[in-house]
């Protein structure tokens, strides 16, 4: 009876251990597998390719790195002494257009005050005259209106509220016309995305809150599951000859879940926390109704 004891103990405590560790092995897989959380967040935002309409070399840099703009800030100047002499040719031009448009207007008047002392054929040409005359200052103003628009777009402004990041221009650059000058991070396009297997997605849903806690931050961020991604890029799948799908005949024994980007709305930053377009975060889908 007194070995009966200890031993009794012994499986007590065996069959604890074991419980415990199935316990764990649960918990584990279901905080793992099954719960919707991941590491792989990232902060992301929409980048605004600034690019100038005009060409030229650059006469004016109006921003600093990592300064916050607002819509209509002047950002930089693309050499606008060139586009004011093109407005005042074109100025030019009109004035031009109109002399010999006047002339031409007295001559075909003259022609009808003498009435039969001018030859009909004569008369005709001194009407096209005035026609040819009329076009030619119509076109005279329409190209001093495009003067005046590359006149105006030779100073560029900032389309949006963001921050201009990693800038590399400087007085005396040239930039092509559609050749990105600099980059700006639209502030209201911040966002958090999260990449989660695809054997959690089940449990995650449009609209439910959703926790963020940014990589060497305490701070909790909250939000809401805004979408998820459609489609993701196949890598084992290209495109052959004749446009025909080209497959990957090999194939993996060990298959990895796909990961799915899931866009998460901000609602609720803390003061203090930097925003920073790719940061690393870490996402968790919580239940509806738990916020």
């Amino acid at each position: 009876m007194n070995r009966l004891g200890p031993m009794l103990a012994r499986w007590g405590a065996t069959l604890l251990l074991i419980a415990a560790a199935v316990l764990i092995g649960l918990w584990l897989w279901q905080h793992y597998e099954r719960e919707p959380w991941t590491r792989d967040g990232r902060v992301r935002a929409d980048v605004v390719r600034i690019t100038p309409d005009v060409a030229g070399l650059v006469t004016e840099v109006a921003v600093h790195d990592n300064q916050q703009v607002k819509p209509g800030d002047l950002l930089f100047v693309v050499d606008r002494p060139r586009y004011e002499l093109q407005l005042a040719k074109a100025n030019a031009a009109i004035a031009s257009a109109r002399t010999t448009l006047a002339q031409a207007r007295r001559e075909a008047a003259r022609d009808v005050a003498l009435d039969d002392l001018v030859a009909k054929e004569t008369h005709e040409q001194n009407l096209a005259r005035v026609a040819v005359a009329e076009a030619s200052l119509r076109q005279a103003m329409v190209q001093r209106d495009a003067a005046q628009l590359d006149l105006k777009r030779t100073s560029v402004r900032a389309s949006v509220n963001g921050t201009v990041t990693n800038l590399n221009l400087h007085r005396g650059d040239y930039v092509a016309s559609g050749q990105q000058a600099l980059a700006l991070i639209d502030s209201a396009s911040l966002r958090v995305e999260g990449y989660f297997e695809e054997t959690k997605l089940p449990e995650i849903h449009i609209g439910d809150p959703v926790e963020v806690q940014l990589m060497g931050d305490d701070h909790i961020l909250r939000g809401r599951v805004e979408s998820i991604a459609a489609g993701i890029s196949d890598a084992d799948r290209a495109t052959g000859e004749g446009n025909l799908p080209a497959v990957n005949p090999t194939f993996s024994w060990v298959r990895l879940a796909q990961r799915i980007p899931v866009r998460v709305r901000l609602t609720e930053v803390p003061k203090g926390v930097r925003l920073i377009s790719g940061r690393t975060a870490t996402v968790t889908v919580l239940p509806k109704g738990a916020q």
